[in-house]
């Protein structure tokens, strides 16, 4: 079975297009050496890749420059217009060597992995160009520092509101129950405040016992002399003496006395 037809387009995947170019440069190279070494033939092949870089093929017997000139040759074109033309590019080439050379030397600087070949100027310079990378990172930190805290107090401050919207919603009831609470004690000890003075104005008619009373109530006396006490009735007793029955019946219906039991020994 033959191998299907691939259609010839640009390779989207970096990686695979530089895979095959890979593939595809080695075999045109070896194409080359057996075209000039088979038929004799003076091949110089140039190919730069997608990323720049340089790849080339002369034949053996010559070399890549003797092949361009020969080509110029051929084709009418000025060699000496060419060779300033190359000159030019070799000087280019000479300085952008040079600036590389600086920029390197310039990066180990910084990077402060070897100062024995550095002057005074230099590391002047070098020290004040740290101190104002070091003040432009202090102000990018304090920046970025106080950024941060601005956000902390406006986080701070939507919390704050928040609890305080909770806790109102908490104290509004709470007060109405104190609120109920206070007029239900209140109206309870209305209630009871005049039987507690009525016990008290009672109790403060009658001392307790060791106290001396000056004036005895006006009140106790009326009631004392309308009703006399239930308790106290006029009893007889007997005495076991047979001649005290007749002086004790006759001091019993005279006066009220306590009761008495008279045993003579």
């Amino acid at each position: 079975m033959g191998r299907g037809k691939i259609e010839i387009r640009r390779i989207d995947n970096k990686i695979t297009r530089q895979v095959t170019f890979a593939k595809r440069r080695g075999g045109l190279f070896k194409k080359t050496n057996e075209l000039s070494v088979l038929c004799d033939a003076q091949v110089g092949l140039i190919v730069f890749s997608s990323t720049g870089k340089l790849f080339q093929f002369a034949s053996e017997a010559t070399s890549m420059e003797q092949i361009i000139n020969r080509y110029l040759t051929t084709k009418g074109t000025q060699i000496s217009q060419q060779t300033d033309d190359q000159e030019q590019a070799h000087a280019e080439l000479q300085r952008m060597r040079r600036e590389a050379h600086d920029l390197q030397r310039s990066l180990q600087q910084y990077t402060v992995d070897d100062l024995s070949s550095v002057s005074i100027h230099d590391l002047n310079n070098l020290e004040q160009q740290v101190e104002y990378s070091l003040r432009k990172v202090r102000s990018r930190k304090y920046d970025l520092l106080q950024q941060h805290v601005d956000n902390l107090r406006v986080k701070e401050k939507m919390l704050q509101d928040e609890n305080d919207r909770i806790f109102n919603m908490i104290k509004e009831p709470q007060q109405m129950l104190t609120l109920g609470l206070d007029r239900h004690q209140n109206e309870i000890a209305a209630i009871s405040l005049p039987k507690a003075d009525h016990g008290r104005n009672v109790l403060d008619q009658f001392p307790f016992f060791g106290e001396e009373e000056e004036e005895p109530p006006s009140s106790v006396l009326r009631l004392a002399a309308q009703f006399p006490p239930m308790g106290l009735r006029p009893y007889q007793f007997q005495p076991a003496q047979s001649n005290l029955h007749e002086f004790c019946f006759h001091q019993s219906s005279s006066t009220v006395t306590a009761p008495h039991q008279y045993i003579l020994a």
